[in-house]
């Protein structure tokens, strides 16, 4: 009795017998080069309920790829020591506690709130000049014929964090251009009479409006959360200050960089 091989196992067998061409696996880089270009045509070229099923699944594999991607980061968090464990029994109203370190660490996140509710109207500009929403925003026709005007795209300077995953290009209704994004600011100490480029942390308020400050965008007199560590500046603890706030002091969008006072 002769024995018939499986007819859909040719393609191995083949690659078992003769290899690969020698071309084979540049062209496979090449066609998943070309995957997100074949996917974002898909993505124009569907309609309807079809589009919304697409751009969800789309969605979906995005954060997938972020969470792994973050996996992947190696991030210096301090975590609480789990095998640290005190000897024998602990009565019950100290069961729910971490230790004295800890709670230090939770009274000084306390003081520093404290001390920047105090000092909150203290900014180097106490007033600035309104910006109109048609001014921030240019308003872009969608559809077919070019009748929808739903769509808006942000002119001014804005920051936008780093987990943040765009919606579909169909449904996004406020649009942020690469080009308008800011990743760092030019930030000068007072005191220390000192200009540094520092990294944005976020936008903790813009006085024009909250969706402003929503969006993350960036006009004059605009307050920054920057990331000061580099700085070396210490707490009266001897804790490293991690992230301080800063008021912008020029038109961003004019001047094509961030200037901003640190408020101390």
């Amino acid at each position: 009795v002769t024995l018939k091989m499986p007819q859909n196992e040719y393609i191995e067998l083949a690659r078992k017998r003769r290899g690969y061409r020698l071309d084979h696996f540049e062209k496979k880089r090449k066609k998943e080069g070309r995957e997100p270009h074949t996917l974002s045509r898909k993505a124009k070229a569907l309609h309807g309920f079809k589009a919304k099923l697409y751009n969800r699944q789309r969605f979906k594999q995005k954060i997938e790829m972020r969470k792994r991607m973050k996996l992947h980061e190696e991030r210096q968090t301090k975590k609480k020591a789990e095998d640290v464990l005190p000897k024998g029994a602990v009565p019950a109203y100290l069961l729910d506690r971490e230790g004295q370190s800890r709670a230090k660490v939770l009274s000084n996140m306390v003081k520093q709130k404290r001390k920047e509710k105090a000092g909150k109207w203290t900014v180097p500009l106490p007033k600035v000049k309104a910006v109109g929403e048609d001014e921030v925003f240019k308003v872009i026709k969608t559809g077919k014929t070019r009748r929808k005007g739903w769509k808006r795209m942000v002119t001014k300077a804005c920051f936008v964090g780093e987990g943040f995953t765009r919606k579909p290009p169909k449904f996004e209704r406020f649009i942020r251009p690469m080009g308008m994004r800011f990743k760092k600011a030019h930030v000068t100490h007072p005191e220390l009479k000192a200009t540094f480029y520092l990294p944005i942390i976020s936008v903790k308020k813009n006085p024009q409006s909250p969706l402003y400050t929503q969006l993350g965008v960036i006009t004059k007199g605009t307050v920054l959360e920057v990331n000061i560590s580099e700085l070396g500046l210490v707490t009266q603890g001897g804790k490293v200050i991690w992230g301080k706030f800063a008021q912008v002091t020029n038109h961003p969008e004019n001047d094509g960089c961030i200037n901003a006072v640190l408020l101390v």
